[in-house]
């Protein structure tokens, strides 16, 4: 059965802001399958069969703040009796344009300190990771203070439409294995001279990181 975790901050202050990406996509997919959030002391979760999947799914979205992730999806596995291997993670990523996606296996944390906290507590890269494309990781740029900001409100169709699809890379995931997804659903990367950091692999070690 997979767990399907949205990273972000716990508490009203943070919603709508690029670090939360991840739990507004569990959001569709709750709203998708006609099912509410269970609370308990550390996540909102779920059991639920998605639209179009055969198995059933868990979403599970952690109540710890970003960077203490690890041991809320750590005691997740545990407790549905799960591997990594029936892990997907959904995070944010500065080092994407907004809009962008990258579905992959394993990797590096890119400086994502959600996925940094879950590999140092797993022991492990090797699970699948939907990074989410935010925009901000620019040479010089205030990277926390850009996550932890709202959306520009010029920005939010664009942000509404890429929470949608990746909700529709999840399902085709669930429904069709990693490479159909992988195919159908990452943003082809596009040479250019820009300075920003659209053209850097997201699973490698970046120097902006994330909070």
């Amino acid at each position: 059965m997979p767990l399907i975790v949205g990273l972000g901050n716990p508490g009203a202050e943070y919603a709508g802001t690029p670090h939360n990406v991840g739990f507004e996509v569990l959001v569709s997919l709750s709203k998708r399958a006609g099912v509410f959030f269970k609370r308990s002391p550390v996540a909102q979760s779920q059991e639920t069969r998605l639209p179009g999947t055969a198995p059933a799914a868990i979403l599970f979205k952690p109540l710890a703040f970003m960077n203490l992730s690890g041991a809320c999806v750590a005691a997740a596995l545990s407790f549905y009796r799960l591997t990594p291997s029936d892990l997907l993670v959904i995070c944010d990523d500065v080092n994407l344009p907004l809009g962008h996606l990258r579905l992959r296996m394993e990797g590096g944390s890119g400086g994502q300190k959600g996925l940094q906290s879950i590999i140092a507590t797993l022991g492990t890269e090797e699970f699948v990771r939907l990074r989410i494309g935010v925009g901000g990781g620019e040479p010089g740029a205030d990277v926390a203070r850009h996550v932890l900001s709202r959306f520009p409100s010029g920005s939010q169709k664009l942000v509404s439409q890429t929470i949608e699809l990746a909700a529709d890379a999840i399902l085709c995931f669930l429904a069709n294995g990693l490479d159909a997804a992988m195919n159908m659903y990452n943003t082809k990367k596009e040479k250019n001279n820009s300075p920003s950091g659209e053209n850097r692999l997201p699973d490698t070690t970046s120097p902006q990181g994330d909070f």
